[in-house]
């Protein structure tokens, strides 16, 4: 029955006093702010005539003032002082209440999904801080509201490419337009594999963005990971016509790190390199030592190059360069996989000459 009851409480409507300043409008801000601006030239109006009293009694237990004429100067004084402190008062709210207003009805714009308003920046230097504080906040919304529409978008359609080639095989195959044979299922298969790539690199894009991906550290040499990662696109390479080099000190320092997650790396890296450096071009691999135990991988190669504009948004999801096959995911899982070791990575290009990106990889056990 405890249970029960406890169950019908907390569904119920939660509990408000008064008015509810975001679903009640203007006409519930403007109320707000009259009850504060009222709140606060009473107490200063209190506070305006108890120190005129209390100086009044405190000179007269004196015996300063005696005179009528003394005293109505005091209270004259006391007048003026206290329409000065309502004058100052109204515009001081002025300066910090119509702010205010203006950030809280932008606010119930956000609420309801609308991020392109922004605040006029104007009063005290602190409410000047909200407001450009507010606009920044605002426009970040809008550009994650709009990479998360324009994920969806992409995701769609790369799942829907290989979905499309398999659908269509099969039915082929039951409709007797393809041959049941062993290279029309091998075909099958590789779209098949092709989708199970693109699913899992979005999985680790999602744990490692949300900052729920498990890293399996252990101490690894560098020089060995490089070398076998590098080793795996020799046959690939040597199909392209493209020369494959391996530059690595056998010395370097074993790191904690993940080693299947930097093998990953390195494949998309080495990846990248080859499905866009042409025949007769290269591609180096070389690491080398830092400061404090840390070391450095960088994979460069001779091919097309990308613009300042390309380098930019090169580590941005399902961004492709011109004729590329892959998913547009490999250097975005590459830079969170580094990020998530503590380590940095950065690519500088030039077109027609080639691309270089490097990161590095603390030392944790210093």
């Amino acid at each position: 029955m405890m249970n029960q009851r406890q169950c019908e409480w907390r569904s119920g409507p939660p509990w408000r006093s008064g008015h509810d300043w975001r679903t009640s409008g203007q006409a519930g801000r403007i109320r707000f702010f009259r009850r504060i601006a009222a709140i606060a030239l009473v107490l200063f109006l209190l506070g305006v005539c108890g120190m005129v009293a209390l100086a009044w009694l405190a000179a007269k237990a004196l015996g300063i003032f005696s005179s009528q004429g003394v005293t109505f100067a005091v209270v004259v004084v006391g007048f003026l002082v206290a329409l000065l402190t309502v004058i100052f008062l109204v515009v001081t709210f002025r300066q910090i209440g119509l702010p205010l207003r203006m950030v809280m009805e932008a606010a119930d714009r956000v609420a309801d999904g609308d991020y392109s308003v922004r605040v006029k920046e104007y009063g005290p230097v602190p409410i000047r801080r909200l407001a450009r504080s507010f606009n920044t906040m605002t426009e970040r919304l809008g550009k994650h509201d709009q990479q998360r529409r324009n994920l969806m978008a992409d995701v769609a359609h790369e799942l829907r490419t290989p979905l499309t080639i398999i659908q269509g095989k099969l039915e082929g195959l039951l409709d007797g337009v393809y041959l049941r044979d062993d290279e029309q299922i091998a075909g099958i298969l590789d779209e098949a594999h092709l989708l199970s790539r693109l699913v899992e690199d979005l999985r680790t894009l999602a744990l490692s963005e949300a900052g729920t991906l498990k890293l399996e550290k252990e101490l690894t040499d560098v020089s060995d990971l490089v070398r076998e990662a590098s080793s795996a696109f020799i046959a690939e390479a040597s199909e392209r016509k493209v020369t494959l080099k391996t530059d690595v000190p056998a010395d370097l320092p074993h790191v904690m790190i993940d080693a299947v997650r930097i093998r990953q790396v390195l494949n998309n890296l080495l990846s990248n390199a080859l499905r866009y450096t042409p025949s007769g071009g290269s591609i180096e691999t070389s690491a080398g030592a830092m400061d404090g135990g840390a070391v450095w991988v960088q994979v460069r190669d001779t091919g097309r190059g990308m613009t300042q504009e390309e380098i930019e948004s090169a580590f941005e999801r399902f961004q492709k360069g011109p004729g590329s096959q892959g998913s547009g995911l490999g250097l975005t899982i590459a830079r969170n996989l580094v990020v998530a070791h503590g380590g940095e990575i950065q690519a500088r290009s030039q077109p027609d000459i080639g691309t270089t990106i490097k990161f590095t990889l603390p030392n944790e056990q210093n």
